[in-house]
């Protein structure tokens, strides 16, 4: 199949859309030689309907389709399925609805990879936001380096958890392997892009990291809102021992401890060592609890975790399967 003249449908969960989820809207659509259709799976119709009229959208946007659903039915890998089966492009591309393309070749280089039967996944560079932090911008630029590769089981002893690292952020996928693979875990409370990633990697295939294909996105955290995403991140990788078990996340993140404290030296800014360090012990903390939730009081777990819909859904789904 000739990827340059492929088209994809592009996939974004939505919930409580912000106007700049139109900016992204447009700036999709100016890339309609790569673009077939923006399939919206959004959460809470009348979230949505509150914010932006579905009808103006749908006026605008002649290749949009949206879908609602309940609070009470979302997963991060369950409705991303769901989406992708309201698709019949051979390639598909996640997005989330608070990034932003920064320029108009965003699907064309996430698709290039796919010239590579072996590839499965694609995903793109994530660049700070203007009003990014210091902290945060430069955690962006470790992540999402400026130079492309493409990883494989192989560079696991190498790269550790890195090597299955990918991003439903901005990422593309070869919907044949996704459908063989079985897709995303239908129920997580986190990271169903790289649990995906690592049966891709023992499949055999390869993931591409495409450094050209770049979007704007980035969070400014605060402590506590990094103690409870890591938390999140922490419980995933206890859900998961095949995935996660065996390769530490803790050494990648001492790494990063490190080379953010020499940029901030080099850069005149030693200060923002003790914000670095209060935001590493509060990411560890959670990490580290988020591991161990199981062993927790379960108002403990739904006070520490980020997703708090997620420990009520599992609390409804224990009520009836006893």
């Amino acid at each position: 199949m000739d990827i340059v003249r492929t088209r994809a449908d592009v996939i974004i969960p939505v919930y409580k859309p912000k106007k700049t989820f139109l900016q992204l809207l447009d700036m999709l659509s100016r890339q309609r030689q790569y673009l077939k259709r923006i399939i919206i799976i959004n959460t809470e119709k009348k979230c949505f309907d509150e914010r932006i009229s579905e009808q103006e959208l749908l006026q605008k946007y002649d290749n949009l389709l949206i879908r609602h659903i309940s609070k009470e039915d979302f997963d991060h890998g369950k409705t991303r399925n769901y989406g992708v089966s309201l698709s019949d492009s051979p390639y598909f591309v996640m997005l989330t609805d608070d990034c932003m393309p920064k320029d108009d070749n965003l699907l064309q280089n996430l698709l290039t990879p796919f010239k590579d039967s072996k590839i499965a996944i694609s995903y793109g560079r994530q660049l700070p936001n203007q009003d990014c932090g210091v902290l945060e911008a430069f955690t962006r630029g470790f992540n999402y380096p400026e130079i492309s590769r493409v990883k494989c089981a192989e560079d696991i002893p190498e790269l550790g958890i890195k090597a299955f690292f990918a991003s439903n952020v901005c990422a593309a996928y070869r919907r044949e392997t996704f459908d063989t693979l079985g897709g995303f875990v239908p129920r997580t409370i986190f990271n169903e892009d790289m649990i995906y990633a690592r049966r891709v990697l023992d499949a055999g295939f390869g993931i591409a990291y495409a450094a050209d294909a770049q979007v704007i996105h980035s969070h400014n955290y605060t402590g506590l809102q990094q103690f409870h995403r890591n938390f999140d991140l922490g419980v995933s990788h206890a859900q998961y021992p095949e995935i996660f078990g065996g390769i530490t996340a803790e050494s990648e993140g001492i790494r990063l401890i490190k080379n953010t404290c020499i940029y901030l030296v080099q850069k005149g800014k030693p200060w923002l060592i003790v914000k670095l360090f209060w935001q590493s012990v509060c990411k560890y903390a959670g990490y580290f609890l988020g591991k161990r939730y199981r062993k927790l009081p379960q108002k403990m777990v739904a006070a520490c975790s980020m997703n708090k819909d997620y420990w009520r859904q599992q609390k409804k789904q224990n009520s009836v399967t006893n």
